[in-house]
């Protein structure tokens, strides 16, 4: 139905001479509006210098459109074109949501792409807290988003093994066990003082006996380098797994040292003539490229500043043969994507090859008070907390109910409650509702017949939520497009609104034959697309509530 009206459009673009115009076909926020709108003309008016207006009445007027698919067209506003679709295609809409049942918002790409998106990727120095959990959901939403329209996606963890936050976790570390074996050995300058390292220190000693504490202190010291990033790793995972999202790939810094990589980054970087030396230091000219100004690259101590080998990494990830490559950042890195993309331009990568998805901040509020403290990390609450107090189906959909890029306030007493308030409750009550209208009737859904008629919809309640579930193509790949799997959670609490609002209005089973026929099929829709939503977003479409 819209890929039809959608299909219509481009061609019309093209005809004006337009190329390659990402321009949107949706539900409209306002029924009055229409069944479907676009913003083809503005975007259009930009590239023609004409009238937004004036050109979305040309475009209007060289559509063609069959009257069995849209009734009605309008232009309003500074040029939006807005359509209201034929009766026929709505009975079609519910043919095709029952036909393609758990495939139904899925879309196929004229040219699938492969991508990578690298989430989470903490350092191995402590329990993954809160922020983390976030870019986990964000990342793991994403990659399911790129996944529906029909691109190979690998999902990545890159781990910061190298580096002076590792030297001060072991250093850390070795203070704790001899701490532990009675000393008195403080926490280095800018080390770690969470609990989680003085356990470790004591399950250390309890498994290689107190000669390790006797150990000199180098050696000590690489030992407890190896065992920390190694335990701190295999709880990252454990948490990772319990929160639902899981890894194709994990790429290892040293590795990148070992293999060779960063070196190799830093060799290319000079054969090209993007570097230069000054006061003792190797610079990326990377002002050239769109940088607000040169990168230093080596400092005067000889050693690399952590640009090299995030760089040799995106390079590693080209090698590989991504076409495109998505990072999920937190947003204090914001200020590091220029030169990224600077670096990666001046390498002659495509400009479509890199992209960032920021995380802001997450606080976490109980009893109307922000919660600062956790015992277990000395400065943050963990994620495994987290979900341990509201489930994994709640924290996935709190982290993505927002823009990723704008602050949340998770209510933690919200997550937990069993009322309308919370809007995962609110989501999955509504598809726990369609099923048990069949479990009363003691119908397996499977078996309910979209062939129904419109006018066995009387009420207004019907044909609402049925408009609302045909949007969700188009919902879930503007949603890819954009990065925002926010998008799908907006929509699923407009699908939950219009659900509960038609099941309180409109009696499903007793209705006249015919009535109860097209409510059951409808019920089936419903339950179908809110189903394909939560699953989109990593959550469970409970039967039960």
């Amino acid at each position: 139905m819209s890929d039809a009206l959608h299909a219509e459009l481009a061609r019309v673009a093209r005809e004006l001479g337009a190329e390659d115009v990402s321009f949107v076909l949706e539900r409209p926020r306002e029924a009055s509006h229409g069944d479907l709108a676009t913003n083809l003309a503005m975007l259009l008016a930009k590239q023609l210098k004409s009238n937004p207006r004036a050109l979305a009445e040309q475009i209007v007027s060289r559509l063609e459109l069959a009257p069995s698919l849209v009734a009605k067209t309008e232009v309003a506003g500074p040029g939006f074109i807005n359509f209201w679709l034929a009766d026929e295609q709505l009975i079609e809409a519910l043919h095709t949501i029952i036909d393609q049942g758990p495939r139904y918002g899925r879309s196929e790409v004229d040219k699938p792409l492969s991508w990578n998106v690298e989430f989470v990727s903490a350092n191995p120095t402590g329990p993954l807290h809160v922020g983390h959990g976030r870019g986990a959901a964000l990342g793991d939403a994403i990659a399911s988003l790129l996944e529906w329209q029909g691109h190979t996606v690998t999902r990545e963890f890159y781990v910061n093994d190298a580096g002076s936050q590792i030297d001060k976790l072991a250093r850390s570390l070795w203070a704790r066990v001899q701490q532990a074996a009675g000393g008195e050995t403080p926490i280095p300058d800018g080390g770690y003082h969470g609990q989680y390292l003085a356990d470790m220190a004591a399950e250390i000693l309890q498994r290689e006996g107190s000669a390790f504490a006797q150990l000199p202190e180098e050696d000590g010291v690489a030992r407890c380098r190896e065992l920390a990033v190694s335990a701190q790793r295999a709880e990252q995972d454990r948490d990772l797994l319990a929160f639902g999202v899981r890894f194709d790939t994990v790429t290892s810094e040293q590795q990148l040292y070992r293999d060779g990589r960063v070196d190799a980054a830093l060799a290319l970087l000079t054969e090209r003539d993007l570097t230069y030396e000054a006061d003792g230091a190797l610079w990326l000219k990377s002002s050239q490229f769109g940088d607000d100004q040169n990168r230093v690259l080596r400092k005067q101590d000889g050693s690399l500043t952590y640009f090299v080998p995030d760089l040799a990494y995106h390079m590693e990830k080209h090698d590989r043969g991504f076409d495109r490559v998505i990072d999920v950042w937190g947003a204090d890195h914001h200020g590091y994507i220029p030169r990224m993309r600077a670096a990666l331009r001046a390498l002659g990568y495509s400009e479509r090859f890199f992209d960032v998805a920021l995380v802001q901040l997450v606080k976490i509020v109980r009893g109307g008070e922000e919660v600062k403290m956790s015992k277990r990390s000395g400065d943050f609450v963990t994620l495994h907390d987290l979900v341990e107090e509201v489930g994994v189906d709640a924290a996935r959909y709190f982290f993505l109910m927002r823009r990723s890029d704008s602050q949340l306030n998770f209510d933690v007493d919200l997550a937990k409650s069993q009322t309308e308030d919370n809007p995962v409750f609110y989501v999955q009550m509504a598809h726990a509702r369609m099923s048990g209208i069949f479990r009363v009737a003691g119908l397996d859904p499977d078996t309910v017949s979209p062939d129904v008629r419109l006018q066995d919809f009387p009420a207004k309640e019907g044909i609402d939520l049925l408009k609302k579930l045909t949007a969700f193509p188009s919902i879930a790949t503007r949603a890819a497009r954009e990065l925002e799997p926010h998008r799908i959670a907006s929509y699923l609490e407009d699908v939950a609104r219009a659900t509960h609002s038609w099941y309180h209005n409109c009696r499903v089973l007793g209705a006249p034959p015919e009535v109860e026929r097209a409510r059951l099929a409808l019920a089936r829709a419903a339950r179908i697309t809110l189903a394909n939503g939560l699953t989109l977003l990593g959550l469970s479409a409970p039967d039960r509530m």
